[in-house]
């Protein structure tokens, strides 16, 4: 029997049965499986703008498939639009909020499965979060990546534009973000390249919760909307055959969501959205733990911009995240289960091989294309885009990303200058109080610091346009881009400023140690000094946040935790 029906004759049954037949609804009906399209429109940001479509064919797959669909709708956080407030402390904490307004919809009603249409950043470790959480049937439904246009004869996405727009403070730029914004964006759907929406996108297939070859894709394309049929479909005979997410995010899973990960050069946004999944799950694994280990022994296959030359529809064309998954073959734990029925090995079966003729910049190829999807035995590096540093700056980590092509120092060793806002870190720069040799200690933006964890890039790519790259290092708690990070820069440091953790510790002056082959981040004071310090008040500002925000500052647990939301 479903969860969603009631005994004829009980209130549950008679006041529903009121409620559904004004809705238009049979009894016929209210018998079938009742599936939530979890639908986080908005038209505030064009990355939700065509999700309503998107919901109307997935309802009308589902009622083809013997399935009662029904709208929830969510909040829909876009990272460039809501940003602005509370210097971005509604982004990250977006994420949670996102789940519960699930749970509300979902669990409060008792409905028997739901599709996730996953959009921007938060929204798919959002839908994977409460997949964990409610563990009824559940499948994401990746809703594409948006077109982009052209700068000068050159490519232009929205992250150029953002890019750009980081420019040093002062230096006047209008009338070129204003011709490259002309046309950065020609249509709905997530921010090209390997930022964090199409990294989870790609996630969400590793780890087994979306269908095998559906992510990455192009919105609106006739395979988005193959995907939408498929899904609408698929879900409904998972409510038949009962199989729940609790059974699909297993420890296996998530080494595979790592592995993969890796071996696209993902977002490091990755790392702690995979451990609030595995939070709400209650699978027992360290994510950052999982980077770590199995970096070295991961190849890089794909390099999508910004990582390297690639678009992201190159990567789509060549057989997106099914193809490098086919490629890492026994790399990967083949006998997990996902939301198929089937193991991953048996989705890989008949998965694209090599293609006859390699894409280039300005021709994507074919499915498999072994230049834009590499073999495992001729990568773009054997080294892992991702660094996760240990150390007494970092104890529970820091994490780095990089670039294949990266220009920076293995090692960096230089007086600390601190913090406690990114406003202030670009005043100095303006002022030239930052120079050569330093390393800007940002500290205060992390999950219950900000909160809801502050963007920290804007610094980073300043030092880069003020030519400080690789000769400035930058360590910081709070939250960097899903693109990759120039030179030196150790984010989202674990623990935080807030929690007092080492990085609250730290005064102008105190010489800091990065090194990057020995995975290291060191500070350079003696202990009994060390000590003496933590017996001073920490240096974090009180925003004065109400409503929300207060109830997640009061609430949120640790990076190392995922960042969920927890009584403490």
């Amino acid at each position: 029997m479903l969860r969603s029906n009631y005994p004829p004759g009980s209130v549950r049954w008679a006041t529903r049965r009121a409620q559904w037949r004004a809705l238009g609804l049979t009894d016929e009906d209210m018998l079938k499986p009742k599936i939530a399209v979890v639908n986080s429109s908005s038209d505030l940001a064009i990355c939700f703008s065509h999700l309503d479509e998107v919901a109307a064919r997935v309802k009308e797959g589902i009622r083809a498939a013997g399935g009662l669909p029904f709208e929830v709708r969510t909040t829909a956080p876009s990272d460039f639009i809501h940003s602005a407030g509370h210097g971005g402390g509604y982004i990250l904490s977006a994420r949670d909020l996102i789940v519960n307004d699930i749970e509300v919809g979902v669990e409060g009603a008792q409905l028997d499965g739901m599709v996730c249409l996953a959009s921007c950043d938060k929204t798919a470790p959002a839908q994977l979060m409460a997949a964990g959480r409610l563990d009824v049937p559940t499948l994401l439904l990746a809703c594409g990546y948006q077109p982009s246009g052209r700068y000068r004869g050159e490519h232009c996405d929205i992250e150029d534009v953002f890019l750009h727009a980081c420019g040093t403070p002062g230096e006047t730029l209008t009338g070129e973000l204003t011709e490259m914004s002309e046309d950065a964006v020609r249509g709905p759907g997530v921010c090209a390249g390997m930022g964090t929406a199409n990294s989870m996108h790609i996630v969400a297939e590793a780890l087994g919760m979306a269908l095998p070859g559906s992510t990455p894709v192009a919105a609106n394309s006739p395979a988005m909307w193959r995907e939408a049929d498929r899904a609408a479909e698929r879900i409904v005979a998972m409510v038949h055959e009962g199989l729940r997410p609790r059974t699909i995010l297993t420890g296996a899973a998530f080494r595979n969501a790592a592995r993969v990960a890796l071996s696209v050069g993902a977002s490091i946004n990755t790392i702690k959205h995979l451990q609030a999944v595995a939070a709400e799950a209650e699978v027992d694994v360290d994510v950052t733990a999982l980077y770590g280990d199995l970096g070295a022994s991961t190849p890089l296959l794909s390099a999508v911009r910004p990582n390297g030359p690639h678009t992201i529809e190159q990567f789509d064309a060549a057989g997106g995240a099914r193809a490098v998954m086919a490629r890492l073959g026994d790399l990967l734990e083949l006998d997990a289960p996902t939301a198929t029925g089937r193991s991953v090995g048996d989705n890989l079966a008949d998965a694209p091989g090599a293609a006859e003729t390699p894409g280039t910049a300005d021709d994507p190829g074919t499915a498999g294309d072994p230049d834009v999807i590499r073999p495992a035995d001729r990568p773009f590096s054997h080294d892992p885009l991702i660094l996760v540093l240990r150390g007494s700056l970092t104890p529970l980590g820091g994490i780095v990303k990089l670039s294949v092509d990266a220009v920076r120092p293995d090692t960096f060793t230089g007086p600390a200058r601190t913090f406690e806002s990114q406003e202030d870190a670009l005043a100095a720069l303006a002022a030239g109080a930052i120079g050569a040799g330093d390393v800007v200690v940002l500290r205060g933006l992390g999950p219950r610091g900000r909160p809801g964890m502050g963007m920290a890039s804007q610094i980073v790519f300043a030092l880069d346009r003020a030519g400080l790259t690789g000769q400035v290092a930058v360590v910081t708690d709070g939250q960097l881009s899903g693109l990759v990070n120039r030179g030196i820069v150790v984010g989202e440091v674990r623990p935080e400023a807030a929690d007092a953790g080492p990085l609250a510790l730290v005064r102008d002056g105190d010489t800091i140690h990065v090194d990057l082959p020995d995975r290291g981040c060191e500070l350079r004071v003696p202990a009994d000094e060390l000590e003496r310090r933590r017996a001073e008040p920490l240096p974090v500002r009180e925003h004065g946040e109400v409503g929300w925000l207060s109830v997640y500052r009061r609430t949120v647990r640790s990076l190392d935790e995922g960042a969920v939301l927890r009584p403490r």
